[in-house]
Order: structure tokens, then C-alpha cells, then sequence
């Protein structure tokens, strides 16, 4: 009963282990892939803002896997990213679909504002 009760309230614990293992996966990387990986992880977590949690261990499976396979082969960082990672990172994180946090944060100001509408707002249109 209490692993359902946990769950409900931080979210599948077969998801966090998951999470945890390919955590582990990316901190063992060796240099200059942990570092690379650890860089572009963070990255992702900022623009990516991913909420779904499948999606998330998804993801970071998937990153785990690229560094894990560039290290192994010996492919350098470079050639993994181009001459701008910003621009592999985003192209990365838009393979994974699913509600992001900005995508919460436009109903509830697009919900915000429409509550007013109606309400006597003195910058509305009928001003």
C-alpha cells in the first residue's frame, strides 16, 4: 500500500530508478564525454523542460547511450556536436514530444488573462 501512496505523490518509483541508472551511466563516462554529457544534460533539463517522466528517462537513456557509443568508438566530442552545440542540443531535445513546463505556463497565463475578459477590465477591448 505504501509504494502506491509514494508514488502517487513523487511519481513512479520504476521511473526514478531508471532515472538513477542512466545517471550512473553518464557519470561514469570518461573524459571528455562525462564532461560534454554532464554539459549537455544540464542544458537540457533548462530547454528542454520536459515534465513527463517517461519522456525525461527517455531522454536521458538516449543520451547516455550517444556519449557511451562515442566513447567507445573514440569519436571526438566535435564530431558528435558540430561547430555549434547549442543548435545539436535543441535539435536533440525536439525528438522527445510531450507537454513541457512552458507549455503549462502559456494555458495558465492564456487562462489568467481570459478570466478577465468580461470582468470590467478597464484595458480590454471595449476601452
Amino acid at each position: 500500500m505504501a509504494p502506491r501512496w509514494i508514488e502517487k505523490v513523487t511519481g513512479p518509483l520504476e521511473q526514478k530508478k531508471q532515472y538513477r541508472q542512466h545517471q550512473t551511466r553518464l557519470a561514469a563516462l570518461p573524459e571528455p564525454y562525462g564532461t560534454a554529457a554532464k554539459a549537455f544534460q544540464r542544458y537540457l533539463t533548462y530547454y528542454g523542460g520536459i515534465t513527463g517522466g517517461d519522456t525525461l528517462v527517455q531522454m536521458t537513456g538516449d543520451l547516455a547511450d550517444l556519449w557511451e557509443r562515442a566513447a567507445a568508438d573514440g569519436t571526438s566530442v566535435r564530431a558528435i556536436v558540430g561547430d555549434d552545440p547549442v543548435e545539436f542540443a535543441e535539435a536533440f531535445a525536439q525528438a522527445y514530444v510531450g507537454t513541457r513546463w512552458i507549455d503549462k505556463e502559456r494555458v495558465r497565463l492564456t487562462q489568467a488573462i481570459d478570466g478577465l475578459a468580461g470582468d470590467g477590465d478597464p484595458g480590454g477591448a471595449g476601452s
